[in-house]
């Protein structure tokens, strides 16, 4: 297999979790009685451009179907985050009635709606059935298709460049990196910006965030890779933040190679501690396979013991990351016997692989567990915040990354 960007063989292998179903596949009662389709699930990094990437194997037709059950308006602290990036914007880049902004992944709407709201213009891109249905009810124009260069070509033919295209949380989830690159380089004014948000591969490594490895993320990204992905594109990364969503998130903000802009030094500085840090030395990559092994075996050993010793587990959030960990330890609804979540959409399903059941959080109540392990860890504040209760029967929360931990 050759690297998704430069072409280089690959031959370093990061980290190897076996198999697993792709990870936002929630199944129905009639699904449980069909074939289960697993997937290899192995990284790879690239010591060239110092890219990771899965193994090749899912197409993303087949991860982002019609009926994908991630609807971002159901966490309220990403609500929140969505809405201090327009207000941000808007005044950073001056948007107003005569601009127009494109999201690209869409989803529910959940960021868009504030542009909608301040009478700017925007166009929402979401592949997926339902979240695009969601977003359309907003008031919020979509189109139902992936994004690449044939859509950003068509979108500048159709006079529809924009002043600033938003990307958060799919950069990491499109199998052609170049492509989708080029196709921002096209949909973009002479003078737009794009802004990019997505995990930040150092933050992964610096706490073991294994969890965060799933099928639909087909590339783990630094700032050093973005840029060189960018810089063959004909764009280039001006400014560059970092965040605390997802664990340790970047945005990087690109424009036109040939923009006026000055790349502000915030860039160099992270480039320079990326480097400190050894992302571009293959012995970085060699010991993360033991440390997320460690990770799974504490979840497996706990869960273990409190079965023995008659005490109640229950988990909270249907997430991605949840898959990725129970399924690598094997927990089945024997140690684990429901989770919760707040998402309609996933209530009444069961998680892709486990099978474990997903209720509505007021079953947390009926059930009282003596331990809610928390599998979204990125959101534990707002999740213990939200369900309070459990403490009220003594009740604690638990998280298994990036270190086993109850409070």
């Amino acid at each position: 297999m050759n690297c998704r960007h430069c072409q280089h063989p690959l031959q370093h292998v990061f980290l190897d979790l076996g198999f697993a179903p792709p990870s936002n596949a929630y199944l129905t009662p009639d699904d449980l009685r069909a074939p289960e389709t697993w997937y290899p699930l192995k990284l790879y990094v690239c010591a060239h451009c110092w890219l990771v990437q899965t193994e090749d194997y899912a197409r993303a037709d087949e991860l982002f179907r019609h009926d994908y059950a991630y609807f971002s308006s159901t966490s309220t602290t990403w609500l929140e985050h969505a809405r201090r990036y327009v207000e941000a914007m808007r005044e950073r880049l001056v948007l107003g009635p005569h601009s127009f902004v494109i999201e690209v992944a869409a989803n529910d709407g959940y960021l868009l709606k504030n542009f909608v709201a301040a009478g700017v213009p925007c166009l929402g891109i979401e592949p997926t059935a339902g979240t695009a249905a969601a977003a359309e009810q907003l008031g919020i124009p979509v189109l139902r298709e992936f994004f690449g260069e044939r859509l950003g070509q068509k979108l500048a033919a159709d006079g529809r460049r924009a002043d600033l295209i938003v990307g958060n949380n799919v950069y990491a989830h499109v199998p052609d990196i170049n492509d989708f690159t080029r196709g921002l380089k096209a949909a973009l004014k002479p003078g737009g910006t794009i802004t990019l948000e997505f995990p930040h591969l150092m933050r992964l490594i610096e706490h073991t965030q294994f969890d965060t490895v799933y099928h639909e993320h087909f590339s783990y990204l630094s700032l050093y890779t973005v840029s060189r992905i960018f810089q063959a594109a004909g764009l280039r990364v001006c400014d560059v933040e970092e965040l605390p969503t997802h664990g340790g998130s970047l945005r990087v903000h690109g424009c036109h190679v040939e923009d006026v802009r000055v790349t502000t030094s915030a860039v160099a500085a992270l480039l320079e501690e990326e480097s400190r840090r050894g992302l571009q030395t293959v012995n970085t990559y060699a010991g993360f396979q033991a440390r997320a092994d460690r990770i799974k075996d504490d979840l497996l050993l706990f869960l273990i013991e409190q079965k023995r010793i008659g005490k109640k587990v229950a988990a909270y959030g249907a997430a991605a990351k949840g898959n990725t960990l129970l399924n690598y330890a094997g927990v089945k609804r024997d140690l684990l016997p429901f989770v919760c979540d707040a998402a309609p959409a996933k209530q009444g399903k069961y998680l892709p692989g486990s099978h474990i059941p997903i209720f509505s959080p007021s079953v947390l109540l009926e059930h009282q567990p003596d331990y809610v392990v928390i599998l979204p860890w990125n959101l534990r504040d707002e999740v213990m915040a939200q369900n309070a209760a459990v403490r009220d029967w003594g009740g604690r929360f638990v998280t298994a990354v990036p270190g086993l931990t109850w409070v």
